[in-house]
């Protein structure tokens, strides 16, 4: 399977709590939500029912998985919400038990030998295993080479600081534009994959 990474990012390329204002206050982040008025149902839902489409998996760290497991159970009868729910799914968690698993066809994966885990799931047959959020874990999965394509929806929005996934080891990682699109917003659609030794 290929590791693919999928992020809202802001021009300044923040990260952090895309979704609503309460998701994720660390550090004192206050614009929680900021990527609701970019959203454009015919380029990015467009992207985001293609990227679903080639996907066999999703791959969480323990935080997104939770905000994704209270969110997307009750929306059944649309197409990503069903496929969000019918997806096999994979946490990456040291707390998490057994019985905290709620949220259908997700299976653990233990802190500590959680990179070795991945890069056999990513050794298995299959499309793409999808991470989606998880800033620590994608952030991990870069720095390790892991990373098969890099999905990055770029907002026309400066957030002034805030989490991102990208590593601040002073490692060059080139990629490769594979695709871009602009939605009516001024969202950039884009796919980059790791340039290859040669």
């Amino acid at each position: 399977m290929r590791i693919v990474i999928g992020e809202f990012v802001s021009l300044d390329g923040v990260m952090q709590a895309p979704g609503s204002p309460e998701e994720d206050t660390d550090g004192g982040f206050a614009h929680g939500g900021w990527t609701h008025q970019f959203f454009d149902p015919k380029v990015m839902g467009g992207a985001l029912a293609e990227w679903a489409a080639n996907t066999d998996a999703l791959l969480f760290g323990r935080r997104t998985w939770q905000v994704m497991a209270a969110a997307w159970p009750g929306r059944a009868g649309d197409p990503f919400a069903d496929h969000m729910n019918s997806v096999d799914k994979y946490v990456v968690s040291s707390t998490l038990g057994e019985s905290d698993l709620t949220w259908n066809n997700t299976t653990r994966i233990p802190g500590d030998p959680a990179l070795d885990r991945i890069r056999k799931l990513r050794e298995t047959e299959g499309r793409d295993l999808v991470v989606m959020g998880s800033l620590s874990l994608a952030r991990t999965l870069l720095a390790e080479g892991l990373v098969d394509e890099l999905r990055l929806m770029i907002m026309p929005v400066l957030l002034g600081g805030g989490k991102t996934i990208y590593p601040a080891d002073g490692g060059l990682r080139p990629l490769e534009l594979v695709s871009t699109e602009v939605s009516s917003t001024g969202v950039q659609v884009c796919t980059y994959r790791p340039v290859t030794a040669a």
